[in-house]
């Protein structure tokens, strides 16, 4: 038979709109703190409250947007977060205080966390089953390129404009990525919820309807990795200045990008053909290496190099972990197992920045990093025990 086209219109434009929404994000994530500080006259816990303030609003969302798209119309869903993001984007050029910024945070937030989770399931709607594992990998990459691109704009463009330049051009972004979305066609099997899902939104209150169980075990190994790679984000530019190669810290995103780019047209390949462990422990294997040592480097050859190899495991993992957690759940629960995944990944995110930071302040950001490589070799053992034990078991069941 044929092999269905990955690459069409919709899948495309969704892919485009994702990688805006995330440009956006990144852009401001590491320009708001000098924003907080130098215009508005913030301290450090108010840098951070800015921070949180966005990141609890997308966790808090997230089950709810997983719920609207699996029971609503799902081109209404992207629709509306995504007009929402856009205006809240706009916003920013009007905002003077810190009280404003923070509550134009928390609904930035919301419109995010309904935003990604609604763009990530319409494309998991739009690529063909049988391609499940390349397209959603694929569709990831644009985040991971947002990832290096966003900061190395915001920084550039603070460096040699001033913040309204910054906020109008987060602003573009924002509405780049509302007008791919509304381009973005979803299935007709999509848009619509089936009379069995529209009974089930009738029936008493659930946490099942919010929260799909099956997605929940793979999503706590994606809680692990996301917990150390919390790590990586919030303390790698003071690491390298502590090492005394502050130059450096861009480079080791752009190198941790390039694997990502390089490694994706066969991981995802790899994953439908000969299945997720192929992929899923050699990554740990990576990611753990890397991390180790990261927190021994002392030059900068070594701190790139654990970059490309962090970024070879992140580019294994990330896409394998949600397009596992899309095909152990019900095909009309998708939106939901999209949200669960990427709740319990911002958790352990959010929850091993702090967690972590805490660890560097009362002892170095060797330990810290040598700490975050222990705890995701940690990832292994859990993902046998969740996942790949019981698949095995169950594969042979039906043989």
């Amino acid at each position: 038979m044929r092999e269905k086209p990955l690459w069409s219109r919709d899948f495309i434009a969704v892919c485009l709109s994702s990688f805006f929404l995330f440009m956006t994000f990144y852009t401001l994530a590491v320009t708001l703190p000098i924003y907080v500080t130098d215009t508005l006259g913030g301290s450090t816990q108010e840098v951070g409250l800015v921070m949180t303030t966005f990141v609890i609003a997308a966790v808090i969302f997230r089950p709810l947007a997983g719920k609207w798209l699996d029971e609503h119309n799902r081109k209404l869903v992207i629709f509306a977060s995504l007009a929402l993001y856009m205006v809240c984007s706009f916003l920013y050029l009007g905002i003077e205080s810190f009280s404003l910024l923070l509550v134009l945070r928390f609904v930035h937030g919301i419109g995010f966390g309904v935003a990604t989770t609604a763009t990530g399931a319409v494309a998991i709607d739009i690529v063909p089953e049988e391609r499940k594992g390349e397209g959603i990998g694929y569709f990831s990459l644009f985040m991971s390129l947002a990832m290096v691109l966003g900061p190395f704009l915001g920084l550039t463009i603070m460096s040699h404009f001033d913040v309204v330049v910054l906020f109008a051009v987060c602003a573009v972004f924002g509405l780049i990525a509302f007008v791919f979305g509304t381009l973005t066609r979803v299935p007709v099997q999509a848009q619509t919820p089936s009379p069995a899902r529209a009974e089930k939104t009738t029936s008493a209150w659930s946490w099942k309807r919010f929260i799909e169980p099956k997605a929940v075990p793979i999503s706590v190994s994606g809680s692990i990795l996301a917990f150390s790679y919390g790590a990586l984000t919030t303390f790698i530019s003071v690491y390298a200045k502590e090492l005394g190669i502050a130059d450096s810290a861009s480079y080791f995103f752009v190198v941790f990008a390039a694997m990502i780019v390089l490694s994706r047209p066969f991981t995802g390949k790899w994953f439908d053909r000969f299945g997720e462990n192929v992929l899923v422990y050699p990554g740990i294997l990576l990611f753990t290496v890397g991390m180790i040592l990261l927190s021994q480097v002392h030059g900068t050859a070594a701190f790139l190099l654990t970059g490309a190899m962090i970024g070879l495991g992140y580019g294994a993992l990330l896409p394998s972990f949600q397009t596992i957690a899309i095909k152990a759940s019900p095909s009309h629960r998708r939106g939901l197992a999209t949200g669960t995944y990427f709740l319990l990944f911002d958790l352990g995110y959010g929850i091993g920045s702090y967690a972590l930071g805490i660890i560097a302040a009362e002892t170095s950001y060797h330990t810290m990093y040598l700490i975050a490589g222990v705890i995701v070799a940690c990832t292994a053992p859990i993902y046998y025990g969740l996942h790949h034990k019981k698949a095995a078991a169950l594969k042979k069941a039906y043989s």
